[in-house]
């Protein structure tokens, strides 16, 4: 078990239209949500469905493909690792967010492949 290492695997749709922007030394950054859907029996045998919003973050090249090809509706599988970060507002609030960092991303179906 010493080779476990935080990685994470999510298939879903993503939710808008991803957030892309140009930095002069980094490259690219895009931003987009990705929902997962799960279902349950409660104890009453009921079926629940819940479903978790995701924020994901590509860089560089990736970035490139996903501002290229990713629209509100694609269906992906993602692998990525999980990033805890904080940060501070304007007003000097700490605040805390949950990313994942995507290293590769496969297509599914698109959304014009859903529509047809």
């Amino acid at each position: 078990m010493s080779n476990l290492k935080n990685r994470v695997t999510l298939i879903g749709h993503v939710g808008q239209s991803p957030e892309v922007k140009s930095f002069d030394a980094k490259g690219k950054l895009a931003r987009f949500s990705l929902a997962t859907n799960d279902s349950y029996k409660n104890s009453k045998g009921e079926k629940i469905e819940e479903t978790q919003w995701h924020n994901v973050v590509a860089w560089s090249k990736l970035a490139e493909i996903v501002e290229a090809h990713v629209e509100k509706g694609s269906y992906l599988v993602l692998e990525g690792k999980i990033v805890n970060r904080s940060y501070e507002t304007k007003e000097g609030e700490k605040r805390y967010i949950t990313e994942i960092v995507a290293n590769e991303l496969n297509f599914l179906s698109s959304k014009k492949e859903k529509a047809a």
